[in-house]
């Protein structure tokens, strides 16, 4: 039974990863328009992120990422369903993955703005190292629905309490 716990919690962190390319996919356009204006407005040349390959849709490892993760999560959820010794094992390595994972994300969402412009300074182009980051990064957040906000913190919940949740099923079997 403690079994079947772990698997449940994987589902729903498998959702809570989908989530991530769902909501980039809806609302990241908006998003990237939303900069260019910002930027328009700071006085930068048009198409300076076309050009830099910057987005803020589901595109690349925004997509890729979290589905693989959401992949891994729900094998190991069929295995831990199916009574498989192999479900334990795989739930202590990935489930502490996905703890280091997570919070790499959350450590990158709140170090953001001197991520992005040390991401503009690597990338060469003088433009990107004019931009007020801060405002960049506001304008685009801005794009998103407020709820999104609200979804992030919960989608934190689920992933670091659900993969703690599992850890304590699987060693409790």
């Amino acid at each position: 039974m403690n079994a079947h716990l772990a698997a449940v919690m994987q589902i729903l962190i498998a959702l809570a990863f989908v989530s991530i390319p769902i909501v980039r996919a809806r609302f990241g356009p908006a998003a990237t328009i939303a900069a260019d204006r910002e930027l328009d407005r700071q006085g930068i040349r048009p198409g300076v992120l076309a050009e830099n390959d910057i987005k803020f849709d589901a595109s690349g490892h925004e997509t890729w990422a979290p589905v693989s993760v959401a992949a891994v999560m729900i094998t190991i959820a069929a295995l831990n369903f199916a009574g498989s010794g192999w479900g334990q094992t795989l739930t202590w390595i990935f489930q502490s993955l996905v703890i280091v994972m997570n919070g790499l994300i959350l450590l990158s969402n709140l170090t953001a703005v001197s991520s992005v412009r040390t991401a503009f300074e690597r990338k060469g182009d003088p433009e990107l190292t004019r931009i007020d980051v801060p405002a960049f990064l506001e304008a685009a957040k801005n794009a998103f629905p407020g709820w999104v906000r609200i979804q992030q913190n919960i989608r934190h919940a689920i992933v670091f309490g659900g993969s703690v949740l599992a850890l304590a099923a699987v060693t409790l079997v």
